[in-house]
C-alpha cells in the first residue's frame, strides 16, 4: 500500500501514512483513521455531564428530540433535563402532581 499523503513511500503508519508523513506535523489530522476501532463522531462520553441550560419540549422519539440530543452530546452534557417534555408534549415541572 502506498503512503495517502505523498504517494511516494510505502504505507506502514496508521492511517495509511509513511514514517515521514505520519510523524509530520498537520498531516495526521489531514487523514482520518481507516481502522475500524477509530475513534469517529462525538465519541462515548463516561461521565456525568454538566445539566443542560435549558430543557426541550420535543417529544422524546422525535427528529427535533433526536438532534437536541446529538448536540448535547458533542457538548458533553447530560443527554437529559429534568425538564424535558414526556410522552405527551409537557414538561414535568409543569405536570399536576398526584393528589
Amino acid at each position: 500500500m502506498i503512503c495517502r499523503h505523498c504517494h511516494l513511500k510505502s504505507a506502514t503508519r496508521p492511517r495509511g501514512l509513511c514514517w515521514t508523513c505520519y510523524n509530520t506535523d498537520g498531516v495526521r489530522e489531514k487523514h482520518p483513521s481507516t481502522s475500524r476501532y477509530g475513534r469517529r463522531g462525538p465519541g462515548n462520553f463516561n461521565g456525568m455531564g454538566k445539566l443542560p441550560p435549558f430543557p426541550t419540549s420535543a417529544a422524546p422519539g422525535s427528529p427535533e428530540k433526536v438532534a437536541i440530543l446529538e448536540q448535547r452530546a458533542e457538548l458533553r452534557q447530560a443527554l437529559f433535563h429534568p425538564d424535558d417534555a414526556d410522552f405527551f408534549g409537557s414538561s414535568r415541572s409543569r405536570m399536576a402532581q398526584p393528589a
